[in-house]
């Protein structure tokens, strides 16, 4: 009984609170919506705030929808079928690598940019904000086909990614951009080498659209063409930079755009001084050394030969086979020359000696029934064949004095003996034995030959430099 009582009052409890449960959730459920429609309002804000901060975020589209790439076809022209693209080029020299004698080449490595219009690529914007992409844009928009003339290899730098930025403007201005490394070809012209200074120049044109198509000019003239202030080279310094512009004309397809970057090379010539012109001059002077020693030292002239060939091969090793000669050909064959007639002059005068020789030999007879003297000793006039004993004493015999005088010498005469001591002890007595043993020939080319070779060096420095 008391069990029914109190099921009975737990019940009556439970009808009645139940209903007032139910009333205030369906009171809590509105509150809950608020709170988490206000949470999903303030995120909302939040990205909205965040995404203008990151101009990355600027534009929710993909770039295909907001350029239009779909719809844009690669292979046409801007504006095709009416009048030519014009595309503005400037260039930014970052270093002039190498440049090759051998190859008659160089490389350079620059930033090349070009401006055009393409209406296809504009895009709705209020900021007038452009939109800068990466290399992999490149192949789904028209692009200017600029290639380099007379090139031999060229390549775009790729550490660590391709170096190739593109940047489109709401009103469909583009800028494309690339960092690219070019070996051309460079036609040099040695005639005055290594006095000599090269014009070179890069030529930069389209392939496939004539002028026609596509009009190819510098964006700001000359100043489109930019340098660094460090580019140096180790045999030449760099005289200048300009740009330039012109037309070329192909039987086949028709008239062509071209630019020119032009650059001139001025060579060092410290270098070519110490290892070539110096050693030159140098065999030339020692030649000149047989003038004055003893006619028998042939080993002195002929080392000149050996020192000038070895000179001439190790200037031609860096240079390329050229058909022509060159300034500094010019001066060694000259030098080589004087080296050669020093030769012939030493080999002259022992000639010419032996002739002298050969005509006293004919007196000595005479001689020795007059004075009554050895023909041996009477063959010691001409003071180069003999003993050194009689070298020395054959000094004070003048082959041209009289009979008398010689008789006296060779008979010992205390006069004569008297008279040699006098001129051995004088004080130019070396001097004249020099001189008096020297050929007429020597002696005329002790100031011809260094009187010729200065008035060449003159001639050949006013040309060249």
């Amino acid at each position: 009984m008391i069990l029914d009582s109190q099921s009975f009052f737990f019940t009556c409890i439970w009808i009645t609170l139940m209903p007032h449960a139910f009333a205030a959730a369906e009171i809590m459920k509105p509150h809950q919506r608020y709170c988490s429609s206000v949470k999903q309002t303030r995120d909302s804000k939040q990205e909205t705030r965040m995404r203008k901060d990151d101009s990355t975020k600027v534009w929710p589209l993909k770039y295909e929808q907001l350029l239009y790439i779909e719809d844009h076809d690669s292979a046409m022209r801007p504006g095709f079928g009416g009048s030519p693209v014009p595309v503005g080029m400037d260039v930014q020299i970052e270093s002039i690598d190498s440049i090759s004698e051998i190859n008659m080449g160089f490389t350079m490595t620059f930033y090349l940019r070009h401006y055009w219009k393409d209406g296809r690529l504009s895009f709705p914007s209020t900021t007038k904000k452009s939109m800068t992409f990466d290399h992999r844009l490149i192949r789904k928009i028209w692009v200017p086909d600029i290639f380099f003339v007379h090139s031999k290899r060229s390549f775009t730098r790729d550490m660590t990614v391709q170096n190739i930025v593109l940047r489109v403007q709401s009103d469909g201005n583009v800028l494309f951009s690339l960092r690219i490394t070019v070996s051309a070809m460079c036609f040099m012209d040695f005639s005055r080498f290594p006095l000599d200074t090269q014009n070179c120049s890069l030529e930069l044109e389209s392939y496939a659209y004539n002028e026609e198509d596509l009009m190819l000019c510098w964006k700001h003239g000359n100043k489109s063409l930019n340098t660094d202030q460090h580019i140096s080279l180790s045999q030449f310094s760099i005289e200048e930079f300009s740009a330039s512009s012109g037309f070329v004309f192909y039987s086949s397809t028709g008239w062509y755009n071209r630019l020119f970057i032009n650059f001139v090379l001025r060579r060092h010539i410290f270098f070519f001084m110490l290892q070539t012109y110096f050693p030159a001059v140098l065999m030339v002077i020692m030649s000149w050394v047989s003038f004055w020693i003893d006619r028998r030292a042939a080993p002195a002239v002929s080392l000149g030969i050996t020192l000038m060939s070895t000179t001439i091969s190790g200037m031609t090793a860096s240079m390329s086979q050229l058909s022509y000669f060159m300034a500094v050909d010019v001066y060694l064959a000259v030098s080589s020359l004087f080296v050669l007639l020093s030769i012939i002059e030493y080999a002259a005068v022992n000639y010419l000696t032996t002739v002298e020789v050969q005509k006293q030999l004919r007196k000595t007879g005479k001689i020795s029934g007059i004075c009554n003297i050895p023909a041996v000793q009477a063959m010691a006039f001409d003071g180069c064949y003999h003993d050194s004993e009689i070298d020395r004493n054959q000094t004070s015999l003048s082959l041209h004095s009289e009979e008398d005088s010689i008789c006296g010498k060779f008979t010992g005469s205390p006069s004569a003996d008297s008279a040699q001591i006098k001129r051995r002890n004088s004080g130019g007595y070396v001097g004249r034995v020099i001189l008096e043993n020297s050929h007429v020939t020597d002696t005329y080319s002790r100031i011809l030959f260094p009187i010729v070779y200065i008035i060449f060096n003159l001639f050949y420095w006013g040309i060249c430099v």
